[in-house]
């Protein structure tokens, strides 16, 4: 047992270092203090929506504050039958932007794919050579359009990802959050810097309209309730390699708020787990069975222990191969997103992982999720 279990510890250990190492290696991207606003790409941003009356002002307001010219961007916001004001709202503060503010109703149509369909109706409408995508419960800042475009125009990638973080959170459920939020966002980030791109978030997602076009859009995937995010840039990588870039800068990053309960961080998390079933591409299914198992490998080794299978030596060496170079990755991730408060919370993250990976790894075998009301399978 204890050299199988030492084995995966050590791939596992291997596999976070060269993580850390590509994390540190990437470049932080600055863009021009005063961009020359000629040959800029069009931008449509595109906000789907449902009963997001509270939060979605904010985000428009920080809209029009961007730094970008307001002539070469568009906002869209796609409704999707909000029962409270979020579409009344909306449509009051049309002539208060210095931006073309659209807002789109949907109908009330039964879909498996709410979002999906949010986005493409409002693709459908949109005028901007690039699609940018957030969430109508985000705050972005003001240079955030101005370093998308800034670094769609140096790097030509077709799909750009950019950084997540969280509100201010000082609570314990949201301190591992934001760390656990950070190893998705650090690890998406150095395989597109790899090559091989697994993961991205639709709350900070920017890919070329014509390259949406060009894939079939959400065709062939659009039966899967999530992955309007994930699976997009699996299909736009498998068509243009090399062509998904990751944005690391700090004026490009994205703030959402935590989820509230541990039902609503399970729903949450559920509706993403259940895309993995759709990856069309071998390395995310790969990836994501390496990881099951390597946070598997700790609860077996304490079982092992307890059980007097394993020393208490043998079983150190087990927690800290995987503890350490998490440990390393996740500060480097953390301190990049302004969050230095919550590098304390990693041990404790560490502690409750295996765990949560194990159960969600299962959870995801059963079909069927509430998300804003509705229930989807």
């Amino acid at each position: 047992m204890y050299y199988t279990l030492l084995s995966i510890s050590l791939v596992y250990a291997l596999f976070t270092l060269i993580l850390t190492s590509k994390w540190w290696r990437m470049t932080i991207f600055k863009a021009p203090d005063s961009l020359v606003f000629t040959n800029l790409p069009k931008i449509s941003v595109i906000i789907p929506v449902r009963n997001e009356a509270y939060t979605l002002p904010l985000l428009l307001q920080d809209l029009q504050n961007q730094t970008y010219s307001a002539a070469h961007f568009e906002v869209i916001v796609a409704d999707d039958s909000s029962t409270d004001n979020t579409l009344k709202i909306t449509q009051s503060l049309v002539d208060q932007m210095s931006y073309f503010l659209c807002p789109l109703p949907l109908a009330n149509e039964p879909t498996t794919s709410p979002k999906k369909r949010a986005i493409r109706q409002s693709i459908t409408v949109a005028t901007g050579d690039l699609i940018v995508t957030t969430d109508g419960d985000c705050r972005v800042g003001p240079r955030w359009l101005a370093t998308i475009a800034a670094f769609y125009q140096h790097t030509g990638a077709r799909l750009i990802s950019g950084p997540i973080s969280f509100n201010p959170d000082h609570t314990v459920f949201g301190n591992l959050q934001t760390v656990e939020s950070s190893s998705l966002i650090g690890a998406g980030a150095c395989t597109m810097e790899m090559g091989s791109p697994t993961m991205c978030n639709g709350a900070n997602l920017t890919y070329e309209k014509r390259v949406f076009e060009a894939v079939g859009g959400f065709d062939g995937i659009d039966h899967v309730a999530s992955g309007d995010d994930e699976l997009l840039m699996h299909k736009i990588a498998s068509h243009y390699p090399n062509g998904v870039r990751f944005l690391k800068s700090p004026d490009a990053i994205v703030h959402t708020a935590p989820q509230p309960t541990l039902q609503a961080f399970y729903q949450q998390r559920k509706r993403w787990a259940s895309k993995w079933r759709a990856y069309q591409s071998w390395l995310p299914s790969v990836l994501a069975v390496f990881i099951f198992a390597s946070n598997l490998a700790v609860p077996i080794a304490l079982v092992g222990y307890f059980l007097s299978n394993l020393t208490g030596d043998q079983l150190f060496s087990i927690v800290a191969l995987k503890a350490v170079p998490e440990w390393l990755f996740l500060g480097s991730v953390l301190a990049f997103l302004k969050k230095k408060a919550s590098i304390l919370w990693i041990p404790v993250t560490q502690l409750v992982y295996p765990l949560y990976v194990v159960f969600f790894g299962l959870a995801a075998q059963q079909k069927g999720f509430n998300w804003k009301g509705r229930t989807l399978r």
